[in-house]
C-alpha cells in the first residue's frame, strides 16, 4: 500500500483488519487484467478517487498553477478552465470568468 498522503485522506474508508475496503474489488480486477502489482494497482485506485474528490475550487488553483507554469497568460488560463470544468466527473455549475477569477485570487 502506498503511503498514505493527504490528498488520498478523504478517499480511504476505515476498515477493521482483515476487512476488505470497497476498493479491492477493482485492486483485484487491475492486478488480473493488467502488468499491475498489488501496491501499483492501489497506488492508481486511490490517484483516481483524489482525483475525483477534487473539489472545484481546488481544482480550479490547481488548473492555473499547472496553466500558469506552462507560460500560459490568464485570458487563456481562464478561458480553458472554464471550458473544462464541464467535463469533470461531477461538473459544478457554471462559473463566469470573473468567478474563477475570486477562487483564485480572491
Amino acid at each position: 500500500m502506498p503511503a498514505v498522503t493527504p490528498q488520498y485522506l478523504r478517499v480511504l474508508e476505515y476498515r477493521p483488519p482483515g476487512r476488505p475496503s470497497s476498493h479491492d474489488e477493482l485492486i483485484d480486477h487491475l492486478v488480473r487484467s493488467t502488468a499491475l502489482q498489488r501496491g501499483e494497482a492501489t497506488r492508481v485506485v486511490l490517484d483516481v478517487l483524489a482525483y475525483f474528490d477534487e473539489k472545484t475550487e481546488e481544482f480550479v488553483r490547481r488548473r492555473h498553477r499547472e496553466l500558469q507554469s506552462g507560460g500560459a497568460v490568464n485570458s487563456v488560463i481562464f478561458e480553458r478552465i472554464a471550458a473544462e470544468l464541464p467535463h469533470r466527473a461531477v461538473a459544478p455549475p457554471e462559473l463566469s470568468l470573473r468567478q474563477l477569477r475570486r477562487i483564485v485570487y480572491g
